[in-house]
């Protein structure tokens, strides 16, 4: 034991001292030969005279093995020094000496011993909860001791006492203290194996032999800010005082407040409670202190408790007579002239649009986000719903935080709420009501705040309870209301699939034409000589159409329901978004409805702008089935476009024009304050990588570096992302439930979404994906279009309600920009994409070709990538720079173009669609 405790304490090569005491003699000597060190303290222990064998924890000079080298002095002279704190070059140990309280001079008896181990029990555990590493556990023979280690100067500025002595005022008690003596550097300490004499050896009080009880395998460093962390729990200036004449004393007596012991503190007094005031959980660790100017502290260790934070207002609070508190008045009724215009919009004119028009006055663009949250608001008012709540993601600086404040602006101001909570702050607001609407912009939310999240919105027709026991045991329930809705702002979505399944998913607009439309807005403003800082006209008739909604609800009935058709139901929650999103639209409009006892009727039009919305945050504005991001979803639709099997991070950077770093991270995902964001490679089946090593050659020399070499399958890309499709059965249709579209090919919003009665020859055509002789196979494209979001309609149509979208539609004819002209190759494209306008790109094609001689007929003025089919044959050189290896073909066959060059092209795409 006596060897082990050696190599345990003391590093190799060290210079320890050896201390032996007796009555009237001190014995000394210093080492650094450990086995010769053991086989000294060996000897000296067989001598019964001594009381006890101690060694120096810290660090000693080296230069004090001269005197007294690898050997013991018996009986020291006053000229024979021992080691002193000046002597210690820096500290290695935290030391914790629990002491029984006994007579001095005698040993402890087996059961102040006892007691001593469980006090060092209670501090271990207690420690490790403030994140302290596993200590060395040690009997001392009388008391209890432990070791933490530390990596300290000699003048730690007095870390080591502010800490010993936040434990002794925590856990000292009548029957065991924390020795703070033991914070000097230089102090000696038991060498464990040898024994311990105090006094003479009784039955009652024995001589026992100090031991190791437990050692880690490893013995880890305490963090320094632990240890500052801890000497600060209890505080050593006064805080303000916050009443006047308090004894505490008294005052902890009068509502009867136990406390086991007081001592003094800072010049006051420390009074270390019975029983913890804050939680039932526990028992010990709560003190209250009052300082000599009057002022007074009150908490509690535990962690669960605070650690220490000053909780005297709140323990004041809970024990002297408290105010009734102001219960807010209700909200002010609007006014008639705006109730009055309000009524007459919700019966005879669009709310919807009425609401958006008012919301792009002040925030230009981003329709469909302004859409998804109107509904929101519309689904508190629906009985029969499980509430739509809604997340806006995008690059920062774009307008996300603009949309819902704008947005929010049009709610009462009664139902609304907006900023940064902490953990279940939200069960303690006495004033939140019911339908109240969280806006949560670019705020982190935590493990809590997010289970609080899932609960509210998993629940969202009733009242979420949080159940938690007052200071006198009593049992209290806080609850958030029931139908309140949930915005959150953010650069990305959260990374809690259960949050993000539960919410509509949609990308704030941030292209370059968005770019430039609010730009031209806010110069409009600047012009305007009224200054434009006034509220809108129209926002109090909005916040009278919310009242006038939310004064009832009402079941909502989808009587084509059962028609309704889903291309993918693998998420089972988006199609009960589709239907709250119909049942919101329809509680709208619920004066233009059919009515029953209790509830309305949604109509075909409420179907059409609820799949409209649907279909475009699965597609070119959110991600709502695939939970991609927007630039996500770029890349994967640029990998489609370039057609590669095989591609690497550089050259999915290249074609994206962002950094390696971003790309990388929409390939692999990351973490961020403690959240982790996914990526494709967990996203995407059709996504995968493997290890490479690639060969560059170099001047002189050839390099090997590793490469992560991403596979792309197509087949599977586009099964996994055409699943946007929602239309109506039409077969047996009685056409009573309101107008819409008559044809087989029924789909709304204008895109196409199934056309498998009508096109079966296009299908069979896709489907076949080469010709017999395999010579030559073009690479079909799935690739998603710009949504146009500023859409006007006519009244009660539910701001643009559409049609099929499919070529075979006899009512789309040659002169829709949104339809490809017949003939051409859909190849499985769920929509088909808007024509650039102009850009850099097709400015330096039509100069690089002029200089070429190229033909202009080769070069149309709205060259588009999606015109372009990859070939395997042999096309020989490039159209445009007459270099590369042409492996892309336009429809035409006329153009032809390298790798190289239709990567600028897609760029040039991609940057106008503002990835970033």
């Amino acid at each position: 034991m006596i060897a082990a405790t050696l190599a345990a304490l003391v590093p190799p090569g060290d210079v320890v001292e050896v201390r032996a005491l007796s009555d009237r003699f001190t014995h000394s000597g210093y080492f650094d030969d450990l086995t010769r060190c053991a086989e000294a303290v060996a000897a000296l222990d067989a001598d019964p005279d001594l009381k006890g064998i101690y060694i120096t924890l810290n660090r000693v000079d080296p230069a004090l093995l001269a005197r007294r080298a690898n050997r013991v002095k018996m009986r020291l002279s006053r000229s024979d020094p021992t080691t002193s704190d000046a002597d210690i070059l820096s500290r290695r140990w935290l030391p914790i000496d629990l002491d029984p309280v006994r007579p001095s001079g005698v040993s402890s008896t087996d059961a102040e011993h006892e007691a001593a181990l469980a006090k060092a029990d209670e501090i271990a555990l207690w420690l490790s909860e403030q994140g302290f590493p596993a200590p060395i556990r040690a009997d001392s023979g009388n008391g209890a001791h432990l070791l933490y280690a530390v990596d300290l100067a000699n003048d730690d500025g007095g870390l080591v006492k502010g800490v010993l002595t936040t434990l002794d005022a925590l856990f000292s008690d009548e029957h065991v203290s924390v020795d703070t003596a033991n914070a000097n550097p230089a102090r000696i300490w038991k060498l464990y194996g040898t024994c311990s004499r105090k006094g003479d050896h009784t039955p009652e009080r024995p001589h026992r032999r100090a031991r190791m009880l437990s050692v880690p395998g490893e013995v880890e460093t305490v963090p320094v800010d632990l240890l500052q962390a801890t000497a600060a729990i209890l505080p050593t200036r006064a805080p303000a005082p916050t009443s006047k004449g308090i004894d505490l004393g008294r005052w902890l007596s009068e509502h009867g407040i136990a406390v086991r012991g007081t001592r003094p503190w800072q010049g006051g007094t420390l009074y270390v409670l019975e029983d913890c005031p804050f939680s039932p959980a526990h028992h010990d660790g709560a003190f209250a202190i009052q300082f000599p100017s009057g002022a007074v502290h009150a908490g509690c260790h535990h962690a669960s408790c605070g650690g220490g934070v000053q909780r005297w207002p709140e323990l004041r609070e809970k024990h002297e007579p408290k105010k009734k508190k102001e219960v807010p008045p209700p909200p002010p009724p609007p006014s008639p002239a705006y109730r009055e215009r309000a009524l007459e919009i919700l019966t005879a004119g669009d709310p919807l649009r009425f609401l958006l028009d008012t919301f792009n006055r002040e925030h230009v663009g981003d329709r469909i986000v302004a859409e998804c949250l109107v509904m929101s608001l519309a689904s508190q008012s629906v009985e029969n719903t499980s509430g739509l709540h809604v997340s806006v993601s995008g690059t920062s600086g774009k307008g996300k935080s603009h949309a819902c404040t704008t947005m929010l602006r049009q709610v009462p101001p009664a139902y609304r709420m907006a900023g940064s909570v902490s953990n279940k702050a939200l069960y303690y607001h006495d004033d939140l009501r019911a339908g109240t609407v969280f806006l949560f912009d670019d705020v982190s939310l935590s493990d809590d705040l997010q289970e609080v999240l899932k609960a509210a919105t998993a629940n969202f027709r009733e009242q979420i309870e949080h159940r938690t026991v007052t200071a006198d045991r009593k049992l209290q329930v806080c609850r958030i209301p029931e139908r309140c809705v949930w915005w959150l702002a953010r650069v990305e979505d959260p990374g809690d699939d259960q949050v993000m399944n539960r919410m509509l998913t949609v990308w704030i607009d941030d292209s370059a034409d968005q770019d430039a439309r609010v730009l031209a807005h806010m110069k409009e403003a600047e012009a305007r000589e009224d200054g434009g800082d006034g509220e809108d006209a129209d926002l109090p008739i909005c916040r009278a159409v919310w009242e006038v909604l939310k004064e009832e609800r009402l079941h909502v009935s989808i009587p084509y329901a059962g028609r309704i058709q889903f291309s993918a139901t693998a998420n089972r929650r988006n199609p009960g978004m589709l239907f709250d999103l119909i049942k919101a639209c329809a509680l709208l409009h619920r004066f233009q409805r059919e009515a029953y006892d209790g509830g309305i009727r949604a109509d075909r039009s409420d179907f059409e702008t609820a799949a409209r919305i649907y279909a475009t945050i699965n597609g070119e504005s959110g991600g709502q089935e695939t939970k991609l991001t927007k630039n996500e979803a770029a890349a994967l639709e640029t990998v489609a476009a370039m057609g590669w099997e095989q591609f690497t991070i550089r050259m999915l950077q290249s074609a994206l024009g962002l950094s390696y770093h971003q790309t990388r991270r929409i390939l692999h995902g990351y973490a961020s304050r403690g959240m982790t964001y996914s990526g494709l490679l967990e996203k995407c089946p059709a996504v995968s990588y493997f290890d490479t090593t690639v060969t560059e050659d170099g001047p002189g020399q050839v390099v090997r570096r590793r490469e992560h070499l991403f596979s792309f399958d197509p087949v599977v890309y586009r099964r996994w992302a055409q699943c946007a499709a929602v239309w109506i059965d039409d077969e047996d249709d009685d056409r009573d439930d309101g107008p819409g579209p008559s044809d087989l090919c029924n789909v709304a919003a204008g895109l196409q979404q199934d056309c498998s009665r009508c096109c079966k020859e296009e299908t069979a055509r896709r489907d076949a994906g080469s010709d017999s002789t395999g010579t030559e196979r073009e690479t079909p494209l799935s690739i998603r279009t710009k949504v146009q979001q500023n859409t006007h309609t006519a009244p009660g149509t539910g701001a643009g309600a559409g049609v099929c979208g499919c070529v075979c539609d006899p009512r789309n004819d040659a002169t829709d920009p949104s339809i490809s002209p017949p003939g051409r190759d859909q190849s499985d494209q769920n929509v088909q994409s808007r024509p650039l306008s102009g850009g850099a790109f097709r400015n330096l094609l039509q100069t690089t070709a002029n200089e070429r001689g190229v033909p202009q007929e080769c070069l149309p003025g709205v060259l588009e990538h999606t015109e372009f089919s990859r070939l395997s044959s042999d096309l020989g050189r490039c159209t445009l720079c007459g270099e590369g290896r042409a492996v892309f073909v336009s429809e035409d066959r006329r153009t032809v173009l390298c790798e190289g060059c239709y990567g600028r092209l897609v760029r040039a795409w991609n940057e106008g669609r503002g990835v970033v």
